[in-house]
């Protein structure tokens, strides 16, 4: 990629985002090479492959708007982007390598093979780029921990071609983009609507800079630490989990006008099903002897059942668990419309 991609622009001024927003006992460790944080599970499943940064940058084509003929900002190009914006707002801070998955693979040719069978194609007459596709960045050196869990800052995004018109001329180019936490044992992301743009629609490389700096530095840790930590506070007894669940599956079917007064939850009969298995088998995030279980071992059992969906809906799915388990507990404190959940 070239050089000016990343510049970011002398207007655009970032205070320290952990200065501002930061507990001060929030753990902040400083190293060159620190050793990984994480153990290699992916971040989400589904449908998904993992992919390396080279590979995106050597081995893909770029898509274009097709009427104009104007190329689109690559995922490598993004990727890099987020990583240069990210080491401006955490200057002193070591980063983990992006981890990046992908899906929906398109495949194409080069021109000298069009008349040969798929067979018959060799590696260098073959052509393709990945219509979606997920990164994050772990900086492994801010760290807290929750309820025994040790959890890391987190970066990360999301593009998914298929949400572009690339029939049409150029336009504004959507991304998802968040700044959150990553729960050590189980990899599960943390994504809370405040450090999350679903879509943030760009023209440039300057404006996804700016848009991208904007959510690092407003970004604020300690709200979202606080929140979590609230979770573990509070606990649900087997009966009411039960209840919970068999809400949940009413949910799905529920009439349209019944589900009006209802807050959303965007989880399947799947995950529903992935979540009750995980309440009595989950190494990490099970019952307890009695079989209650705390709000924020449910919130990650919502998060771990939350990889088995797409790409394009990965984190949208992930602030509604937080926001649904968040809501939980406003409930068992009787401020909250989620009651008809534990009803």
């Amino acid at each position: 990629m070239e050089a000016h991609i990343l510049e970011i622009e002398p207007e655009l001024q970032l205070k320290p985002v952990f200065q501002l927003n930061t507990p001060q006992n929030l753990e902040i460790e400083s190293s060159i090479n620190p050793k990984p944080l994480f153990v290699p599970k992916p971040f989400i499943e589904a449908n998904t492959s993992e992919i390396n940064l080279a590979h995106l940058k050597n081995d893909c084509v770029i898509p274009v708007f097709s009427k104009d003929n104007e190329r689109t900002i690559a995922h490598q190009e993004f990727i890099e982007i987020a990583q240069g914006c990210a080491s401006r707002a955490f200057p002193y801070q070591a980063f983990d390598e992006p981890e990046i998955r992908v899906s929906h693979q398109i495949k194409g040719r080069t021109p000298d093979a069009i008349n040969k069978q798929a067979r018959d194609l060799l590696d260098h007459e073959k052509t393709q780029y990945f219509e979606r596709m997920a990164f994050i960045i772990r900086i492994p050196s801010i760290v807290d921990t929750i309820n025994g869990n040790e959890i890391a800052l987190t970066i990360g995004g999301v593009r998914s071609y298929n949400l572009e018109n690339l029939y049409n001329k150029k336009s504004f180019e959507k991304f998802k983009f968040f700044i959150g936490f990553q729960v050590k044992v189980c990899c599960n992301l943390a994504v809370t609507s405040d450090g999350f743009v679903e879509e943030m629609r760009v023209s440039s490389y300057q404006e996804l800079q700016s848009k991208i700096l904007d959510v690092l530095q407003n970004f604020n840790a300690e709200k979202q630490l606080r929140q979590m930590k609230q979770l573990s506070e509070h606990t649900l007894t087997e009966h009411q989990f039960a209840q919970l669940l068999g809400r949940t599956r009413l949910y799905q079917h529920l009439p349209k006008k019944d589900k009006l007064g209802i807050p959303s939850l965007s989880f399947n009969d799947g995950q529903i099903n992935t979540i009750a298995r995980d309440y009595y088998e989950d190494a990490s995030f099970s019952r307890n002897i009695q079989g209650d279980i705390n709000l924020w071992n449910v919130y990650n059992l919502f998060t771990q059942a939350n990889k088995s969906s797409y790409i394009d809906t990965f984190l949208d799915r992930n602030v509604n668990a937080f926001d649904f388990s968040n809501s939980l507990l406003k409930t068992l404190n009787g401020s909250s419309n989620y009651h008809w959940f534990l009803s």
